[in-house]
């Protein structure tokens, strides 16, 4: 079968591997219908990582058809179509429970990779797979966009809202304007949010988040920038800032534009990320986020969103490619001549 292969920086390239199997009895194996590249994926393809030549990708979101199942599974059969979460919560420890399954305490290797390929093998998917009603040929291409984003990136936008604890009639500030940022928009846009301010430089990027429910924009950065945002909320600051681009420089922001008591939601991965929390003890700043409850979310709320088209975060796969064409959709958003790359692999 096809499988996307990094190569090194710059370059993955598609090679011919042998299908995977069933090795254990939570094990479900996915023929692959539709994947894509994320933000999280570029970093070693642009040589921020060490990342061995010759390894497996780090494709991480899907959606697809069930091939087989391993003894444990029940709740799904061979030809349900789902949705395949990046993470595998066991849907019954603590953490799970209250509604933290991205970081599930049941499972040590708890995220996905290799979806980049014609099948996958998922592990423990007993609880964590999301059954869509019907068929890939049911839907349009344009839900199945908004239905690959609920394997990770509205997923994401949804946890940075979430454990920020937005609420109806909040000021929000997003920090990114890539598709997790986007999400993030539509997210607070769900959960009531009256006033969303947006941080991007690209017009394609403001014009969807505008779209999706943004009513401000600040594009400098800085000092500059900052000030602009706290002058849009009368100098007050937000009461919820989501963070999602992980570096040093959006962590300073967030904290600088939110208000004494506010909550920051980080979903950003941390990438040199480190800052004095003397400030923000003197603000009493919440900070709270990690890897998204993918599952939970879906399952609660964001499926439901979806299909009954309340929201449409498939927007935000500017471009489509097939699975040979794979290193072009990472240059591409690499080069950000795309935001999200969406990748069709099968019908």
């Amino acid at each position: 079968m096809k499988t996307a292969i990094f190569e090194g920086a710059g370059k993955v390239d598609i090679k011919d591997t042998e299908k995977p199997s069933l090795q254990k009895d939570d094990d479900v194996i996915i023929k692959v219908v539709r994947a894509c590249v994320c933000g999280s994926d570029l970093w070693a393809y642009s040589g921020g990582d060490a990342k061995a030549a010759g390894s497996l990708n780090s494709g991480h979101e899907a959606i697809g058809i069930v091939e087989e199942t391993g003894a444990a599974i029940t709740t799904v059969k061979p030809g349900d179509f789902v949705i395949a979460p990046f993470t595998h919560g066991c849907g019954h420890c603590p953490a799970c429970l209250a509604g933290f399954d991205g970081v599930c305490q049941n499972h040590a290797d708890n995220f996905s990779a290799g979806t980049q390929a014609e099948y996958f093998r998922v592990q423990h998917a007993q609880w964590s797979l999301v059954k869509v009603p019907g068929k890939p040929s049911d839907y349009s291409e344009g839900m199945l966009k908004s239905l690959l984003t609920l394997a990770d990136v509205m997923a994401t936008g949804y946890h940075a809202a979430r454990v920020a604890n937005v609420k109806p009639g909040d000021t929000v500030v997003v920090i990114g304007d890539g598709a997790v940022g986007l999400s993030a928009v539509i997210a607070a846009k769900l959960r009531g949010a009256s006033k969303i301010i947006t941080t991007s430089r690209h017009e394609d990027r403001l014009a969807l988040a505008k779209e999706f429910g943004a009513t401000d924009n600040v594009a400098e950065r800085g000092e500059a920038g900052t000030q602009a945002i706290l002058d849009l909320t009368k100098g007050f600051g937000a009461d919820a800032v989501l963070e999602c681009v992980g570096s040093r420089a959006a962590n300073e922001t967030a904290m600088a534009v939110a208000r004494p008591g506010a909550t920051i939601g980080r979903v950003g991965l941390p990438h040199d990320a480190t800052f004095d929390l003397t400030a923000p003890f003197y603000k009493n700043l919440t900070f709270a986020g990690g890897p998204a409850s993918v599952t939970t979310y879906d399952k609660q709320v964001l499926l439901k969103a979806v299909l009954d088209g309340k929201i449409n975060p498939g927007k935000v796969f500017t471009k489509t490619y097939s699975l040979d064409e794979i290193n072009q959709a990472y240059q591409d958003m690499a080069d950000r001549k795309t935001i999200k790359a969406y990748v069709k692999v099968s019908d």
